[in-house]
């Protein structure tokens, strides 16, 4: 009588292939990310417009940008969550009728409370869009491809805000208020066409596996274990810490108080410093294709690339913060545009921690709860310096000052969960291992004593 023959374990769901349909279809989804940084970093480059055309101090003026990355993280894990239940389609149509609605009403807007609101609803739809494009790039690509898609959809993001500076500052000086932000606002309608007509949520026979509804009744239940789940994971944590320490320090810079630093206490011209500012978006698209290749062929220069960024952009602030006199040279101002350049780059390195760490229909949570790191940050630095400011006579020394505190918060916790992190991930990376089946009939030496469970359903 035969031995019998043990049943192999069964290997992890194929990649995707990736290949021309998944770029077009992934191509509309930046589209709209495109258009939704635009839209929020365009008060980037209107600051003192907006102090003047609403009568309002510094810390007035930076209530426009910190209640708009408020709700922006607030909504990061609801967004998450709608992702993993309703796709990316309709999250992202949602998202641009949202934030084009948002940008139609800052134009329009009388007052600064209507105002406020307008960038609320800006915030709540732009907040739908860099994790759905995240969701895509794992839907549609080879998970290798992960780490470079994310950083190129990055970069998309850095060229809205590039377009910002070079297109939208001209057009608003040249042209006012109503026109420049009206006008800008019919890109939001033009990529709505092709996101409704086109874009599809994966490629057929990918789908990821349906969302559990057992366990805790009704669609708290499934809320409560979708964020659970994720937040288990430390590999989720480390993520919104990596991402929390490296990214705002650039944010604040270009959402907000980058042009006024440099008008008001470099005395540069607006041109001057409108380049500056480009040079800091150039610089960050630059970087990201480099972080990308590195990260995409060597995971472990994950952990060295975020903290090594950290450590410069920390150095290059404070160089400029105490150099000698009431201004620093030109060189050093570049150097710091050209630092602040990577802060981009290295805060994505917080989505390829908790990628691994998560199955694929917990991706959009995790995401999520990532991506309100670095948003958070950059809401409470962007309040600080507009408090500080008004409590000092605009000494921006003191006022930049409060960036330190944040990263020495986010480097003590990186220190203390990578181990964790590092752990779990390859525990995980070695449960998802295939294994070849033996041959009919001889057992499997690497299970000598007899059959083999089933893998992982997380695998």
């Amino acid at each position: 009588m035969s031995a019998p023959v043990p049943a192999p374990r069964s290997a992890p769901p194929l990649d995707p292939p990736g290949g021309r349909k998944a770029l077009a279809v992934w191509s509309i989804g930046v589209a709209v990310y495109f258009v939704a940084v635009i839209f929020r970093t365009s008060l980037g480059v209107a600051g003192l417009e907006a102090a003047d055309r609403f009568h309002v101090n510094a810390s007035a003026l930076s209530t426009f940008s910190l209640l708009q990355l408020l709700v922006y993280a607030g909504m990061q894990i609801p967004v998450g969550l709608m992702v993993d239940r309703l796709g990316t389609k309709k999250v992202l149509t949602l998202g641009a009728v949202l934030f084009t609605a948002g940008q139609i009403g800052f134009a329009l807007s009388p007052s600064y409370g209507m105002a406020l609101a307008a960038r609320a609803l800006l915030g709540c739809g732009d907040a739908m869009t860099f994790i759905s494009v995240l969701r895509l790039g794992t839907r549609w690509f080879p998970a290798r491809r992960g780490p470079l898609m994310a950083q190129l959809a990055g970069l998309v993001g850095m060229a809205g805000n590039l377009v910002s500076t070079l297109v939208l500052a001209p057009v608003l000086h040249g042209v006012g208020w109503v026109p420049a932000f009206a006008g800008s606002a019919v890109a939001g309608l033009i990529v709505l066409v092709p996101l409704t007509l086109f874009l599809r949520d994966h490629p057929d026979g990918h789908a990821p596996a349906p969302v559990s509804a057992s366990g805790t009744p009704g669609a708290g239940g499934f809320v409560r274990r979708q964020i659970a789940a994720s937040w288990r994971e430390p590999g989720t944590r480390l993520g919104l810490w990596v991402h929390f320490t490296t990214q705002f320090p650039a944010m604040v810079f270009l959402l907000l108080w980058g042009m006024p630093f440099l008008v008001e206490a470099q005395g540069l011209s607006r041109t001057t410093a409108g380049g500056l500012l480009t040079l800091v978006v150039a610089a960050n698209m630059g970087f990201g294709l480099l972080y990308g290749q590195l990260v995409g062929r060597r995971q472990s220069a994950r952990i060295p690339l975020a903290l090594g960024t950290v450590g410069v952009t920390a150095l290059l602030w404070a160089s400029v913060l105490v150099y000698p006199g009431d201004r620093a040279p030109m060189w050093l101002l570049v150097v710091l545009c050209v630092v602040l350049g990577t802060c981009g780059p290295a805060s994505m390195i917080g989505f390829d921690f908790a990628r691994p760490a998560n199955p694929a229909e917990r991706q959009g949570t995790a995401s999520g709860i990532t991506n309100m790191g670095g948003f958070l940050a950059s809401m409470t630095t962007l309040l600080a310096v507009g408090v500080l400011l008004d409590a000092t006579g605009d000494n921006y020394r003191i006022a930049f000052s409060s960036v330190f505190f944040l990263e020495v918060l986010g480097i003590t916790q990186i220190l203390r969960l990578r181990g964790r992190a590092l752990a779990r991930e390859r525990e995980r990376a070695h449960e998802r291992r295939p294994v070849v089946p033996a041959p009919s009939g001889e057992p499997d030496p690497s299970h000598p004593s007899g059959p083999v469970a089933p893998a992982s359903a997380s695998a």
